[in-house]
């Protein structure tokens, strides 16, 4: 299976975040998934992209230009696919993806997992994507989107298509 991982790339987070990356890296490996991401040499992106290939697993990147120009490509990367833009690197990932998870992130990780989840809900895709956090990060989300809900603002359940998940040591 490919596994797109939507997360950070910035190192100025909490440390406690790292962990979860390697783990879902390590586990990935493990199980012989293949790790599809943004290719980026920082953050939790570097971190679950070093477990994966720590362990024997395979990645893929996807790559915009931007990134490469300022020397961010990892050495992780495997399969390099490069794309002249986040859109078109949204585009690929999905395509390349059999499913989403998405770690602790900001605007970028979020832009990712809603353009994924809004276009399984319009049919484009029938792809789940998890919100993977090993503490309470996604919860002011999920509190927003049960907002939504309540409010009559979403056709299908929130839940139909994006699914929390606490790591848990022995995962």
């Amino acid at each position: 299976m490919k596994i797109c991982v939507f997360c950070s790339a910035n190192d100025t987070m909490s440390e406690k975040y790292g962990p979860l990356a390697e783990a879902l890296g390590k586990w990935a490996a493990r199980e012989g998934h293949t790790i599809v991401y943004g290719g980026c040499n920082t953050g939790l992106m570097a971190c679950v992209a070093a477990a994966a290939k720590r362990h024997g697993g395979h990645t893929i990147g996807v790559v915009p230009t931007k990134v490469e120009e300022r020397g961010r490509l990892s050495e992780h990367v495997d399969v390099h696919i490069p794309c002249d833009n986040l859109t078109d690197r949204k585009a690929l990932m999905m395509a390349q993806s059999d499913v989403f998870v998405a770690l602790p992130g900001g605007i970028g990780t979020l832009d990712e997992v809603f353009s994924v989840v809004a276009s399984a809900t319009i049919g484009y895709h029938q792809k789940t994507t998890y919100l993977l956090s090993n503490d309470n990060f996604w919860d002011p989300l999920i509190r927003l989107l049960d907002t939504l809900q309540e409010q009559g603002l979403m056709r299908q359940p929130w839940t139909r298509y994006l699914k929390p998940y606490v790591w848990k040591e022995e995962d």
